[in-house]
């Protein structure tokens, strides 16, 4: 019992590190800026949406064994497809260029005035093709000291800012959707995507330690679920509290990178700026060394080997250095379409796979992805400015999900044309 509960902690705080990357420092605090005097409800649809969804999308691996297994009933072509969209946005179109953005405008603009963007972005990703050609053990030794560091110093900061409050919390909301406005930031740290190729890495952690009972796994895995999410909700909870404080010296306009530079500055001096701007740059490199190999893996292994790993690793990082002189803020406002389209089909496949041994027939997968994926384009469009009356009409709409109910149709749906077929044969 003593050695379980070891090791739900030991991969507990593992998963809190892959979770938690630097980049997910700037959204909690614009959040709690955005929601005002409801900051506690946009905190709670964005913790719902981010770390609630992916823990579900983990035992959702776990369960299927592996993230292809758990796409596979849509079949092969939309099952590439979609996976190779989630490895795209967790890798080289957006999270990538963001590591390298996030390091320049939090570590390097607030010390170093006039360095330019584009020659930092290349070196950014010069380093890191170093690290992803050669299998050093730096990265490693560093995630291992970074992570309770990055912690440590984040609690302290919060601490400080509870203590002793930046300003009075608003009597005022700035935005006009909080609930959506959470769920939007939840979404843009693409931790659910993130987690649906994360389920091995845990898996693979619990069978090291000699957990090969599928109970016992199940058991370890949901302890360690539990502690990542514990200390999560804390560093969260914190960072948006922090966030609203700032209402009386920032408005919407500000940027993220800057309200967080701001907020260190002022409860930790520029001594604090100086530290936590050395922590986010090993933590963004570490993060980038990580999702660099894993995308070339994933497009090597799709290839059959015709793409060889290092190829990909040069193209991914080219692609990357661009991407990333867009700016972290122009970067966040192309992912938000990006996401709000493959969200919705992965969400319908991570909850139809708890019932996996339940559904039969394989059209009930293919008509819910389809109409979940349907409507989430419909909802994009009507987001730059077409006009379809409909969309407002659906049940949860309110709150973003819209495509529920279509998707939970499609799927009925789906289940009969699987009868009529079954029937037929």
């Amino acid at each position: 019992m003593k050695r379980s509960l070891t090791d739900m902690f030991v991969i507990g705080f593992a998963l809190f590190s892959m979770f938690f990357g630097a980049g997910n420092v700037i959204f909690p605090p614009y959040l709690g800026l955005s929601c005002g005097k409801q900051w506690f409800l946009g905190f709670a649809c964005y913790y719902l949406a981010d770390i609630g969804l992916a823990l579900a999308a983990l035992f959702a691996v776990l369960r299927s064994g592996s993230p292809e297994h758990m796409t596979r009933r849509i079949g092969k072509g939309p099952s590439t497809l979609l996976m190779s969209a989630i490895i795209l946005c967790i890798g080289p179109m957006l999270a990538i260029p963001r590591t390298a953005a996030t390091t320049y405008e939090m570590s390097l603009a607030p010390l170093v005035s006039g360095f330019s963007p584009v020659l930092f972005s290349f070196l950014f990703f010069a380093v890191i093709l170093l690290l992803c050609l050669q299998e050093s053990a730096v990265v490693d030794i560093v995630g291992k000291v970074l992570t309770p560091v990055l912690l440590i110093g984040l609690l302290v900061l919060i601490v400080k800012g509870v203590l002793a409050p930046i300003g009075p919390v608003p009597d005022r909301v700035p935005v006009d959707n909080v609930p959506v406005t959470g769920i939007e930031a939840g979404y843009q740290t693409m931790d659910v995507l993130a987690a649906v190729i994360f389920g091995i890495i845990i898996l693979k952690s619990a069978r090291d330690k000699g957990y090969t009972d599928p109970k016992a796994q199940a058991r370890v895995v949901a302890g360690a679920g539990l502690v990542a999410g514990a200390a999560l909700l804390v560093v969260y909870l914190g960072l948006t509290y922090l966030g609203v404080t700032t209402s009386r010296f920032f408005n919407l306009s500000v940027l993220r990178t800057f309200l967080v530079v701001s907020i260190v500055r002022n409860l930790m001096g520029n001594a604090g700026i100086v530290l936590f701007s050395i922590v986010v740059a090993l933590a963004c490199v570490t993060t980038a060394v990580a999702l660099v190999s894993s995308a070339a893996s994933y497009f090597s292994k799709l290839s059959g080997g015709r793409l060889r790993y290092t190829w990909l690793v040069v193209a991914i990082c080219l692609f990357s250095a661009a991407a990333a002189n867009l700016g972290l803020d122009q970067i966040v406002s192309i992912a938000a379409p990006i996401l709000s389209i493959v969200y919705p089909p992965t969400l319908v496949l991570i909850c139809l796979s708890f019932f996996d041994r339940r559904i039969q027939s394989d059209w009930v997968y293919r008509m819910a992805a389809l109409g979940a994926l349907v409507f989430s384009l419909l909802e994009t469009a009507a987001s730059f400015g077409l006009d379809i009356p409909l969309l407002s009409r659906m049940p949860l709409a309110s709150l973003g999900f819209g495509w529920v109910v279509p998707a939970a149709v499609c799927g009925a749906l789906g289940a009969l044309i699987g009868r009529s077929r079954s029937s037929k044969t």
